[in-house]
């Protein structure tokens, strides 16, 4: 008999007053400079539920009553291990996992391990803008090797990137995998270009395969470790359950290297400011989910695909001149509005003031992302569509 599911990804849940960042209409307020309340589809968080198992296996440990200190055991390890053999095919050791409190903290912990003041690191831009805020606020140089529009879809530019490989103290290249916000899903043959490069050229690859687990049919998400000795060796792959199943604010992520002398310097930049594991909910919902929650993961993407169907059909319907690109990975979807002719400062404030919706400015990833949109699709249909349709509505009488 199937599977009891015991999760409604339609269930609205309204999370006013919990604070949370995405719904919170003060910290949307600064964080946009907009007054008023904003219908939220920014931020990298899901507006479902967790799955029970997580949520009982919580309960469970606050009725014990006692949180003193606490280390992650061999099943904390076995999860992740299992997890990434079972997902993705990929053989891990329990030596190679480091935690850390997320992936931009680690990001910050690898720029700062590797790399001095005044060293270069690139990034693929349009792309997630705390990768170039970490890098400056480090007081390292940002190399943009952009991304390139060709046939509907993006692509890295090799060429470019070996300039920029070339580029005297070019130490490191940061990689989104999946691509976050243009959704691509980098192929084995892309990789394995970009990896021939940076080894080339000895520039350190630091994957953030944070998205890993949100793949859609048609594509296969190929960690960069996994592709040769090679690259293994000269990377390192930031992971997490978080966006899989939206438990960041638990404060739980991993590094994934191969390379003991790397890893042995990381792991001293870590124990120097005492970061060492995980607290004791972040823990165990990573071994609730990695262990008990594939089948909430399987309908979600099903529920996903179907969010963003809806958005193709209600844009191609209802807004035929907006472009809305191919989503190969992650939940947020990528929107070009620039066919409006609309400045894109000027449909920002659109969308944000007349429509009332908060989306992400794809300014925010870098210049080319300027008259772009990122919708975050991992919300209730209902609330998907209302949100179009106030958009729609506030650019009727700009665009007649």
């Amino acid at each position: 008999m199937p599977q009891e599911r015991n999760w409604n990804f339609d269930e609205v849940i309204y999370r006013e007053g919990t604070n949370a960042i995405k719904w919170d209409q003060v910290f949307m307020k600064e964080h946009f400079k907009i007054d008023g309340d904003l219908l939220p589809l920014w931020v990298a968080d899901m507006d479902f539920r967790a799955p029970k198992a997580l949520l009982d296996a919580l309960k469970k440990r606050v009725e014990h009553g006692v949180f003193g200190y606490s280390l992650p055991g061999d099943t904390y390890h076995k999860a992740v291990i299992d997890w990434f053999q079972r997902r993705h095919n990929w053989t891990i050791e329990k030596d190679w996992l480091l935690f850390a409190p997320g992936v931009v903290p680690a990001i910050q912990f690898i720029i700062q391990t590797y790399t001095i003041p005044g060293d270069k690191i690139i990034i693929q831009e349009p792309v997630y803008y705390p990768f170039k805020s970490s890098i400056q606020e480090n007081g390292r140089i940002v190399l943009n090797n952009q991304l390139v529009i060709k046939d509907s879809h993006y692509e890295i530019d090799f060429k470019d990137l070996e300039e920029k490989c070339k580029t005297p103290r070019a130490k490191m290249l940061i990689l989104c995998s999946p691509h976050n916000p243009v959704a691509r899903v980098w192929t084995k043959e892309e990789l394995t270009k970009l990896g021939k490069i940076c080894n080339k050229h000895n520039i350190l690859v630091i994957a953030d395969e944070i998205h890993c687990d949100l793949i859609f049919p048609g594509h296969t998400h190929v960690p960069y470790a996994t592709i040769s000795k090679k690259f293994a060796d000269n990377s390192i792959t930031c992971t997490a359950p978080s966006k899989t199943f939206n438990t960041a604010g638990l404060k739980t992520s991993n590094t994934i290297i191969s390379n003991k002398l790397l890893r042995e310097k990381l792991a001293i930049t870590m124990q120097n400011v005492s970061i060492r594991s995980p607290g004791i909910f972040g823990g165990l919902a990573l071994e609730t989910v990695y262990n008990e929650c594939e089948d909430w993961l399987d309908d979600l993407l099903v529920y996903l695909k179907s969010n963003f169907d809806f958005l193709v059909k209600y844009v191609e319907e209802k807004m035929p001149e907006v472009k809305v690109f191919d989503l190969e990975g992650t939940y947020l979807a990528w929107v070009d509005f620039r066919a409006l002719g609309l400045d894109p400062k000027k449909l920002d404030e659109i969308i944000k003031k007349e429509a009332r919706v908060g989306l992400d400015d794809g300014a925010m990833f870098g210049e080319l992302g300027s008259g772009f949109q990122r919708f975050n699709l991992a919300c209730p249909k209902s609330i998907l569509e209302e949100a179009l349709e106030r958009i729609l509505n506030a650019l009727d009488s700009h665009i007649k």
